[in-house]
């Protein structure tokens, strides 16, 4: 996507016509560049719906989906978001592109992030091609923020599974940059949300299956705990919202648990919930609760200034 079309993009949004269409914008997440670490190959990215869930698999070609607010509603905050999958698939419907659209409706922009998977066939490192692609969003969404009509300073990530541990790795792992970046601009996000993430690789809690796909079957142990990212929170870590279910039996809560303990240790603002039932994968809405959890992170993120 080329620079005059992100700001004829911007300037048909300002004018209205882009929210009366109601129609978001996918733009490649390295336009006119080489993707890290690639290695050239047909493009074999399909998807589906399986089990009522629309999946975007075998993803070589990493993309941002834009979604921005009416004009009249915006407020500058804007998040990025990655749909779980266990970094094999991506669940770009229900922890994805609806997320997005509830985000524009509180006056915030959303971007889902279509990530590069772990694959040997397409990267010469798969074990951080996800990574690069979180950076590279964040790095996007800074660069364009006044076109976007983005605060740069409100700029959050959000993940859901192991889109969680995705998120939560570029939120712990941000003073290296995984991608070039000549202008040194900010990889850090400034706020972290983490819907029923994946965050460690302790074997009593970890999600075995993510960290094989990501790290494969035999990573090292210092490889392991570089991505245990509840062991990579320092002060600098952002404020964070979780959530959780107790009875989740895909990914063990005690992830969030955690995380949220090494986030009191280094005197980060954090709040987290954790339903009495609700499984994994439930999305935007738990079936089994009339407890709302994305109204609640709304609630959060304004006391944390983040919807002015």
């Amino acid at each position: 996507m080329k620079k005059f079309s992100l700001l004829l993009y911007a300037l048909l949004y300002w004018a209205g016509i882009v929210h009366a269409q109601n129609k978001p914008l996918e733009i490649p997440l390295y336009p006119q560049k080489k993707i890290p670490n690639e290695i050239p190959g047909p493009d074999q990215e399909s998807s589906e719906m399986r089990e009522g869930i629309f999946i975007i698999s075998k993803v070589r070609n990493p993309t941002l989906t834009i979604y921005l607010p009416e004009k009249n509603k915006a407020n500058g905050t804007a998040v990025i978001i990655c749909p779980g999958g266990g970094y094999s698939i991506v669940a770009a419907q229900h922890e994805g592109y609806d997320v997005a659209k509830k985000f524009n409706e509180a006056g915030v922009a959303a971007f889902v992030l279509k990530y590069r998977l772990p694959d040997t066939e397409t990267s010469s490192d798969p074990g951080i091609a996800p990574l690069q692609d979180a950076q590279q969003a964040i790095l996007t969404v800074r660069k364009n923020a006044e076109a976007w009509f983005i605060d740069p300073s409100r700029i959050g990530i959000m993940g859901f599974s192991a889109g969680g541990h995705l998120a939560s790795t570029a939120a712990t792992h941000f003073s290296k940059s995984y991608i070039p970046n000549a202008h040194n601009i900010s990889l850090r996000p400034d706020f972290l949300l983490l819907i029923y993430p994946v965050i460690s690789a302790d074997t009593v809690i970890s999600h075995r299956g993510s960290f094989e796909n990501l790290l494969g079957k035999n990573a090292s142990s210092e490889k392991l705990k570089e991505f245990s990212n509840e062991l990579m929170i320092n002060a600098q870590t952002p404020p964070t919202f979780l959530v959780h279910a107790s009875d989740d039996k895909g990914v063990n809560p005690e992830n969030s648990i955690v995380f949220y303990e090494a986030l009191l240790k280094n005197n980060i603002p954090a709040e987290m919930h954790i339903y009495q039932n609700g499984g994994h994968g439930f999305g935007l809405k738990n079936p089994l609760s009339k407890e709302d959890w994305f109204r609640t992170c709304l609630n959060w993120m304004a006391i944390n200034g983040l919807l002015k």
